[in-house]
Parts: C-alpha cells; sequence; structure tokens
C-alpha cells in the first residue's frame, strides 16, 4: 500500500511541475524558465525536482506531452459531439480558444518548441499534435464537401492553414494586449467570417 501512495505521490509531483511551467510561461519567456526558477514555484528545492525529472528536457517532454494531448483531446470530442461538419468546426474553434484562455502559457510553449532543434522529443509532440488538428480539419471540412455544405471548390488544405490561421491570430492579439478574454469574445464572430467563405450557396 506504501509503495502505491509513493507512486500517486510522485505522479502528482510530476503533474504539479509541468503545471507549473504551464503557469509561469503566461507571463515569462519559457525560454528562459529554469529548474531553481520552477522549483520555487512548486515551493520544492531544485535536488526534489530532479527526483522526478532526469533533466530540464525530460521536463519539457512532460509539458509538451501535455499540451498535446490536452489539446488534441479537447478538439476531437466537441467535434466528436457535434450534429455536423459545420458545427464541428465551429466547436473545436471555440473549444480551442478557450484552453488558450484558461492557460495562456500554452501558445509561448508551443512556439518556443518549434523553434527548438528538429529532433527535439518535445517539437514533435507539438508536431503530431498540429498535424492531428489539421489533419481533423481537413475531414471535417471534406465531410461538409460530401453533404453539400461546404463549396465543392474548395480546398480543404488550404482552408485549413486559414482556420488555423484565425486562431493563432486572435490568440496573438488577445497576448500582444493581455486581455485573453477578448480572443473568447470575438471567436464566435471571426469563425463566422469562415464559415461564411466556405458554405455552399444557393442558387
Amino acid at each position: 500500500m506504501s509503495e502505491t501512495r509513493q507512486y500517486q505521490t510522485a505522479e502528482q509531483r510530476r503533474d504539479r511541475a509541468v503545471a507549473a511551467v504551464v503557469e509561469l510561461s503566461a507571463t515569462e519567456n519559457p525560454a528562459g524558465l529554469t529548474t531553481a526558477r520552477i522549483a520555487r514555484r512548486m515551493r520544492l528545492s531544485e535536488g526534489a525536482l530532479f527526483r522526478h525529472f532526469p533533466n530540464k528536457d525530460a521536463l519539457w517532454e512532460a509539458v509538451a506531452g501535455w499540451v498535446a494531448g490536452q489539446l488534441t483531446q479537447r478538439v476531437a470530442a466537441v467535434a466528436d459531439e457535434a450534429p455536423d461538419p459545420l458545427a464541428g468546426l465551429e466547436a473545436m474553434f471555440l473549444a480551442h480558444i478557450d484552453f488558450i484562455a484558461h492557460h495562456p502559457g500554452v501558445p509561448r510553449l508551443m512556439l518556443g518548441e518549434l523553434q527548438k532543434p528538429a529532433g527535439s522529443r518535445a517539437r514533435k509532440l507539438i508536431e503530431w499534435a498540429m498535424g492531428e488538428y489539421r489533419e481533423r480539419v481537413q475531414r471535417l471540412l471534406r465531410a461538409g464537401m460530401e453533404q453539400g455544405r461546404v463549396r465543392a471548390d474548395l480546398d480543404p488544405a488550404a482552408a485549413a492553414v486559414l482556420y488555423l490561421g484565425a486562431v493563432q491570430g486572435l490568440v496573438v492579439q488577445s497576448l500582444v494586449a493581455g486581455d485573453m478574454q477578448a480572443a473568447v469574445h470575438a471567436a464566435p464572430g471571426v469563425f463566422r467570417i469562415f464559415r461564411n467563405g466556405i458554405v455552399e450557396r444557393e442558387a
């Protein structure tokens, strides 16, 4: 029983470390975060932090894994529950913005990882998540085309780039303004503009 409790405690400590990095990244440059700074946030010694992660790269891999998992799971869940492809696209769009609003450190972390060397495990996790996300958007667009809801001449790949660009634009503008709720309020209107550009018009 004691081994089980110890295992759970170790898992909780690792989760706390990931949460600390995400929280700190909301106001600080992730590239400048040191393990000492993260440990202080957790009210631990740096040595105690390293008992759960052999090095900083391992911690960053855990953070990237959390970000990738949370993002893909959230957008997949709302898309799967939507009644049709267009509703799925809107639900994903709003869920993504809401996730960032609650975790404003995430976009800084993602951009930071994508600037690292291509062989980085953390970068691969972020690239995987973005690839999964982009492919899901394209699948919904193709489904909409098959149902006659989306323009037959649409390029799904190009439309997916525009879709993701709209999300990223909202996020960047809100980060610059220091008001993530601005993105939440603007998101429905921005999606409507995207939707109007892809729907099939009646003759």
